[in-house]
């Protein structure tokens, strides 16, 4: 298992070489307990889920010398003691480009051994080859559109005392959806663009303070997965819903996105990866 670093010393924001010799030390895990900790979740997770990573550039070369390219899904467990720093995959799936490897097989138990290794539990792999590309398909998600809200936002920071859920009221089921989530990368600050589906069984839940809420994130530095788990967290606490989902799609940087899912929904099952528009 890697041993987890602190964010500073990662590769974010700082010259790189790019190497084409195969190399899984460029892997960089950040521990998850730290920010949960910030968060309050001590002991049991009050969820479940995974993080969906995407690599749409993946190559190597093929025991003849000729380049290979494939798309990779990765999926890591929430309760896995690590991320990945996504510039760290990056620069491992780079040091790939002139491995040579016997097959698509060859490539999978690879990046299974080493990621595996790096967030420190099991993940799945996925590699779809250029024969497959026909058969993929993009989605979006399906909820109510809260960005059709015409409201005055003042506040750019997250600020959970603008959730809000009318208990007088009985509960319901609902999926409520918004393009509009921006935060900004720990590290260097560059921006993060996603969209999230938020999908509840409760007390109907404020929209327009909901939206104001998912707005404030504009400004706030934090990692793709730490985004959505405070997200959850805020809306668990100030709402107080039966169930909850948080999902949220993010567009990529580095030729990556992710896409993380957190969930107590006993029967929840794996979430879509189909890439939406803005990905």
């Amino acid at each position: 298992m890697s041993t987890p670093q602190s964010p500073e010393a990662s590769p974010l924001g700082k010259p790189t070489h790019y190497q084409s010799s195969y190399d899984p030390s460029l892997l960089f895990p950040i521990a998850r307990i730290d920010q949960r900790a910030q968060l309050g979740i001590t002991g049991t997770l009050p969820f479940f889920g995974m993080d969906i990573w995407n690599a749409y550039e993946v190559s190597w070369l093929n025991l003849r010398g000729k380049p290979q390219v494939a798309i990779a899904s990765i999926t890591a467990p929430a309760d896995s003691p690590n991320i990945i720093e996504s510039k760290s995959l990056k620069l491992y799936l780079n040091s790939l480009n002139q491995t040579k490897l016997a097959g698509t097989d060859a490539l999978t138990e690879l990046l299974r051994t080493d990621l595996s290794a790096g967030f420190g539990a099991p993940v799945q792999i996925t590699l779809t080859t250029p024969d497959k590309f026909p058969t993929l398909s993009m989605g979006e998600f399906n909820g109510l559109l809260l960005d059709r809200l015409d409201i005055e936002v003042t506040d750019y920071a997250p600020n959970a005392s603008l959730l809000q859920a009318n208990h007088a009221e009985s509960a319901i089921e609902e999926t409520l959806v918004s393009h509009l989530l921006k935060s900004n990368c720990l590290i260097t600050g560059q921006p993060d663009w996603g969209s999230v589906e938020i999908h509840y069984v409760g007390a109907p839940i404020d929209q327009e303070g909901l939206l104001r809420y998912l707005i404030g994130f504009r400004t706030h530095n934090e990692f793709h997965e730490h985004c959505v788990e405070r997200i959850f967290i805020d809306i668990l606490r100030q709402c107080k819903p039966q169930k909850l989902s948080i999902y949220a799609r993010y567009t990529r940087r580095g030729g990556i996105d992710i896409n993380p899912w957190r969930s107590n929904f006993t029967t929840a099952q794996r979430p879509s990866n189909l890439r939406n528009a803005r990905q």
